[in-house]
């Protein structure tokens, strides 16, 4: 079937954060909304029936995840990503986030060091501070308009820390990059060498654009696979994340066994009905849906970034080549980090990610979804246009 995707959602009372929190984060009722990392798209309407036939039965008792679940997800990531995955490598969290904690309180210890490579989404921060961690940065280079991973500092950084974990995010958030082969394996290699464990968020595994190809870190190598940790989730690829619900590749025995027994013991380990429904309709017949979304996504990409080089050439845009979401360079517009906060919801009514927020390395930046209706896009960079000639 051929989605619409300029159909007009209402996302007001539904509860969501990107829409319905303005005052509370941004002191403004009057800003369009274009910052959580969530799409304000319909789903595909496989998994609405889905969900539509498994409400109508009327009962939401305890759960448990049928094989079927299993075939599917396995099914979506050789087909998708070319990698064959064994049905007992998947393991299951509410969130990647929360898969994320239990590595970090299973694989380190209070006062290890765990290394991440910013700007990089916020919470990496948080989760490694508030489990009595010692955060290592590894931080990105930028090259001409683009991002790259400095290899030399980061073995630097394992050898002189005796860091335990690296903390990988690809594709990255907000960069846009889908790192290459080459790339992963000289992380690996470098991993490797200092005998660190890798947990890879790749949360936006689906989300990447062609000739761009997303590669699971864990299927470059049994070596690869023995020591790293893949968390994918439906919640981006089909507009999902209220469902709360994803899964864990770990290949190496030792380390499942050690996740899904903390996983028991917070009694964390149950999905919900619906959770389970939507995730397997949406591997089973959600491709279409998700190429279609794609381009039209990429459409927006497209046109925002003409639209900056025409109009407004004080922003630069990382053209990204995963994920929805624009990294915009605002430092030309000579503001502080107040500044250009006041710049943006003040002046240019918008809401947006403070690039600030994603690490030091993102002060002057701002991050945009592009997972919006064409209009919505439009909107926006015309506010944004209207602020700039006024300063002008």
């Amino acid at each position: 079937m051929r989605y619409n995707f300029d159909e007009i959602i209402d996302r007001q009372n539904t509860n969501g954060i990107k829409w319905e929190t303005l005052q509370d984060i941004f002191g403004a009722t009057d800003l369009l909304p274009m910052w959580v990392a969530d799409m304000d798209f319909r789903g595909p309407e496989p998994v609405m029936e889905a969900l539509k036939q498994r409400a109508e039965i009327g009962t939401f008792g305890y759960t448990q995840r049928p094989d079927s679940l299993y075939e599917a997800i396995a099914g979506w990531v050789e087909r998708k990503h070319h990698w064959k995955i064994n049905k007992e490598w998947i393991c299951w969290s509410p969130g990647v986030l929360p898969a994320l904690i239990v590595c970090i309180q299973n694989f380190t210890k209070p006062g290890d060091r765990i290394i991440i490579q910013p700007p990089v989404y916020p919470p990496f921060f948080k989760i490694v501070k508030d489990n009595d961690r010692e955060l290592v940065t590894n931080p990105l280079r930028y090259v001409n308009n683009r991002y790259e991973i400095d290899f030399e500092d980061l073995a630097d950084k394992f050898r002189t820390t005796g860091a335990k974990m690296l903390i990988l995010c690809s594709p990255h958030n907000p960069v846009g990059r889908v790192w290459t082969r080459e790339e992963l394996s000289r992380i690996e290699a470098i991993c490797e060498e200092f005998d660190a464990l890798i947990i890879s968020d790749e949360i936006h595994a689906d989300l990447a654009y062609s000739p761009f190809q997303h590669i699971p870190m864990a299927s470059l190598s049994t070596r690869a696979a023995d020591r790293t940790i893949v968390c994918f989730a439906p919640s981006k690829t089909f507009n999902l994340a209220g469902l709360q619900s994803s899964y864990i590749m770990i290949p190496n025995k030792e380390l499942r066994n050690a996740f899904n027994k903390t996983m028991a013991r917070g009694h964390l380990a149950m999905s919900n009905s619906f959770a389970i429904t939507a995730s397997e309709s949406a591997y089973k017949d959600g491709g279409e849906w998700l190429e279609q979304c794609l381009a039209y996504i990429r459409a927006n990409i497209d046109y925002a970034a003409e639209f900056f080089a025409l109009h407004i050439p004080e922003i630069k845009m990382i053209n990204p080549e995963g994920t929805y979401l624009l990294w915009l360079d605002c430092s030309r517009l000579g503001l502080d980090t107040a500044g250009l906060r006041r710049f943006m919801v003040k002046e240019a009514k918008l809401a947006l990610n403070e690039g600030i927020s994603f690490g030091t390395e993102g002060e002057g930046f701002m991050r945009m979804n592009a997972a919006c209706r064409r209009a919505t896009i439009e909107e926006a960079l015309q506010r944004l246009l209207k602020a700039i000639e006024a300063r002008r």
